[in-house]
């Protein structure tokens, strides 16, 4: 199975923007299968969440994102710009050259994460913002076909940005409260991420404002939401504005 994952967040003199895009690609046996999920949401509204359910991958593209993906994707992340488009919903997403910010390999899974700057054109507005992406690659699973219980409790992913040009990505944080589901399950809806630096401590303190429940399980479920917050970090304070990914 391979994602590619990108996750832009911006602001312009109209609000904050964010959106979010996924891909995945499996096989399973013979057939191949792919699945994409976007969600746009300016301030205080969901505008775009559309999930493109899994059908068959043609092509059987499994190391880079079918050509039918639901929004066209040009370039490569690491040595070249990389653009996003949909000329449905009027929008362009123009990503700087992603440099490797960390990468791993283990039993022949690997993963990568980069972040870069990135501007959004939509609507007749233009965003400055930061990408982060993720790459993962794992042989022999296919969560699009399988179900693996008990693989994961939870996933947290705090996808963020700091001030108007640093970016934050976490996903060990410590939860501080939690909000009632509709199921055997609690969504957080605060953290706090404490590490030391090159500058030293920092701690960063995040809320979640908004939240768009896209799946429940009644054991589990999958939301996409807004967090503010504030990082603390070398005598100064950032106000913080990003996604929170959550798979319960």
């Amino acid at each position: 199975m391979s994602p590619d994952y990108f996750s832009f967040v911006g602001q312009d003199s109209q609000g904050h923007v964010a959106f979010a895009f996924d891909n995945n690609r499996g096989r399973d046996g013979d057939a191949y299968q792919a699945e994409h999920f976007l969600v746009l949401r300016r301030t205080a509204r969901v505008d775009h969440a559309r999930c493109q359910r899994i059908f068959d991958n043609m092509k059987h593209e499994l190391k880079t994102i079918p050509r039918f993906a639901v929004l066209p994707l040009s370039g490569k992340p690491q040595n070249r710009y990389m653009t996003i488009t949909s000329e449905r919903n009027h929008l362009t997403l123009r990503i700087d050259p992603l440099p490797e910010r960390t990468r791993n390999r283990h039993s022949g899974a690997a993963t990568w994460i980069g972040s870069a700057q990135a501007t959004l054109s939509w609507k007749g507005r233009t965003i400055a913002g930061r990408v982060v992406y993720e790459y993962f690659m794992m042989p022999e699973f296919n969560r699009l076909t399988r179900i693996y219980w008990g693989m994961w409790k939870e996933f947290q992913g705090l996808y963020l940005m700091a001030g108007q040009a640093a970016d934050v990505y976490v996903h060990k944080v410590e939860v501080l409260d939690r909000d009632l589901a509709l199921g055997f399950y609690r969504w957080p809806t605060s953290w706090r991420v404490t590490w030391i630096g090159s500058q030293g401590p920092a701690t960063l303190t995040v809320v979640q404002s908004e939240r768009t429940r896209i799946a429940n399980w009644i054991t589990g479920g999958f939301s996409m939401g807004i967090v503010r917050g504030e990082l603390d970090y070398a005598g100064k304070k950032r106000p913080i504005y990003g996604i929170a990914e959550l798979i319960m």
